[in-house]
């Protein structure tokens, strides 16, 4: 597919780059869009011999802390010599006037990508539980990396981080809000109210779940490579577990617009999986009902901004006006864990 059919792409000025920056290029270079409009847009760019992944912002619509493929090529930069699968790092461009947004490229994984309700379904039984055990190992292996040795000691703050993201969310919910809802400003207080004295730091992924990886094509209980990064920074393990467990939710499927392999209910419970990495990393669920609440929260936020960018014409593809319905839902099961867990 030609530069000019594809928003957000220009292939012309691509090239050019490349062969500025180094990278090889063998012909004609083609590309076509893996996804795009929820996040980044994200691209898988090929030539006669060789295949990228570039990823940049969207078009419009843009909260200023997401989106930021500098921070996602960083953090895979880093991993590359890690138990954590990433793909290779190929180039990072943070010149906009390159190609009107910053863009990072990484080297092609081949891998699959269990997106759907539908994928799920193809698994055995003990294919998903080998696969979702596999999930939690690397979320596990990602927290036991030494952030200072792999260099991201300047990646975040993570003295401080709960009270931060509780603020950050409460302050993105007034940017891209569509409605009013008391509930929402509930939570807020309580989790104000609430947040623990102490915390764990390790690299968080912010976004971890079963499609933001690749797993091999033979084998679902392997991944070959978590993606999807622009939400990690140095923050609190417990805070990164809790929303792959949100994640489990229902809601999920409004926010992606389809039934949600994630959401599955052959998967083990946000319980069990919780349970899982506790076990397998000696982590005590301290202050869960805290952790739960907050992880409702950023994707109810989440939700209700990706109808606001949707309103703003600023996604590509379908599946977007009707993420906020998620909301008042996600909202709930957060009031409805603080009040457990209390």
């Amino acid at each position: 597919m030609t530069a000019a059919q594809i928003d957000g792409l220009d292939l012309v000025a691509l090239q050019r780059f490349f062969e500025g920056s180094g990278v090889a290029v063998d012909g004609e270079l083609r590309a076509e869009l893996i996804s795009g409009g929820k996040s980044n847009l994200t691209f898988k760019v090929s030539d006669d011999v060789s295949r990228w992944v570039l990823r940049r912002p969207p078009t419009a619509g843009l909260t200023p802390s997401a989106h930021d493929v500098a921070r996602e090529f960083r953090v895979c930069a880093a991993l590359q010599d890690s138990p954590v699968p990433v793909a290779p790092t190929v180039v990072l461009c943070e010149d906009p006037s390159v190609m009107g947004a910053p863009f990072a490229v990484t080297g092609f994984v081949d891998g699959r990508v269990i997106r759907t309700v539908d994928d799920i379904d193809l698994l055995s039984d003990a294919e998903i539980g080998s696969c979702t055990g596999e999930l939690v190992r690397v979320l596990a292996a990602l927290h036991d990396v030494d952030y200072r040795a792999v260099g991201l000691e300047s990646f975040g703050r993570p003295d401080g981080y709960l009270s931060r993201q509780v603020a950050l969310w409460a302050r993105q919910w007034e940017r891209v809000k569509t409605r009013d809802l008391p509930d929402l400003e509930r939570l807020h207080g309580m989790l104000e109210a609430s947040i623990p004295g102490e915390s764990q730091a390790a690299i968080v992924h912010g976004d971890y779940r079963i499609d933001n990886t690749l797993v091999a094509a033979d084998d679902p209980g392997r991944v070959v490579a978590v993606v999807d990064w622009e939400l990690s920074t140095l923050g609190d393990p417990l805070a990164d577990l809790a929303q792959m467990c949100v994640y489990r939710h229902p809601a999920l499927d409004d926010i992606l617009g389809e039934p949600a392999a994630w959401t599955s209910t052959r998967l083990p419970s946000a319980d069990a999986i919780a349970h899982m990495y506790s076990a397998a990393t000696g982590t005590p669920l301290d202050h869960w009902g805290f952790y739960l609440g907050l992880a409702n929260f950023k994707l109810a936020v989440i939700a209700e901004g990706i109808t606001h960018r949707h309103l703003a014409g600023a996604t590509t593809g379908d599946g977007f006006a009707h993420a906020c319905e998620a909301v008042p839902p996600l909202v709930a099961a957060g009031l409805a864990a603080m009040e457990e867990h209390r």
